[in-house]
């Protein structure tokens, strides 16, 4: 792979924007709006893996959008006790929707990364994530400057692994995959997904899963310069 990148293309959340981080800020927002008594630490212990589940199914399209939106916080909540009737469950799924761009923490480093790389590279977002939602979060971290085309899952109408939305952000970049490097933290989505086409990758193991011992992999997102 050294010395054979061109082009370095991300995931967003989970790999450059604090996701969970950011998720808290939206949820404690949520929760003061509409009167939601439960300590939020140990709501996101309950939420996270939930939310994980359910984007597992909306990868493969086992669900819809609304499905998503709507069985990630009917399960968390009812896990309390909580049975909130579906229309203001979807009022909320609404509002954190709404929230959530509004706090766009990034991982330490990448910033720094992203200006080191900016002078050698053409950098592209793929992302699974929705058009409207990904794109206000690219903005307004800062981030939408540091990248030359930005590919969505709703855009292409499927979903990392699928290869076509790998093959559509590569030539939206007008890139090769042998000259294409994949960084992601989603195993299946990410690393397979782009090594199907022919992409080099770069595992970010954000969640500290096991993986074949061959795969290029870091912990920290400044690492990259180090497989370059």
């Amino acid at each position: 792979m050294q010395g054979k990148v061109k082009h370095i293309f991300f995931d967003l959340d989970h790999t450059l924007w604090d996701f969970d981080k950011n998720s808290g800020l939206a949820f404690e927002a949520l929760f003061a709006q509409y009167g939601i008594d439960i300590e939020l630490t140990t709501f996101l212990k309950i939420y996270e893996p939930i939310n994980y589940a359910y984007w597992a199914k909306f990868r493969v399209d086992a669900i819809s959008k609304t499905d998503l939106r709507r069985g990630r916080l009917r399960d968390s909540f009812a896990h309390f006790n909580l049975h909130i009737p579906e229309i203001q469950i979807d009022a909320m799924a609404e509002t954190y929707i709404e929230e959530l761009p509004k706090n766009n923490h990034l991982f330490d480093g990448v910033i720094h990364t992203l200006e080191e790389l900016y002078p050698y590279y053409s950098m592209h977002i793929i992302t699974n994530g929705f058009h409207g939602v990904q794109h206000n979060k690219l903005h307004q971290s800062g981030l939408m400057d540091y990248f030359k085309s930005v590919t969505t899952s709703e855009e292409v109408g499927l979903k990392k692994p699928h290869p076509v939305i790998f093959q559509k952000a590569l030539t939206k970049a007008k890139a090769e995959p042998k000259e294409s490097l994949m960084v992601g933290d989603t195993f299946e989505a990410d690393i397979l997904g782009a090594e199907a086409v022919g992409m080099y990758t770069l595992f970010f193991n954000y969640w500290s899963v096991e993986v074949p011992s061959h795969y290029s992999t870091i912990g920290n997102i400044r690492e990259i310069t180090l497989h370059l």
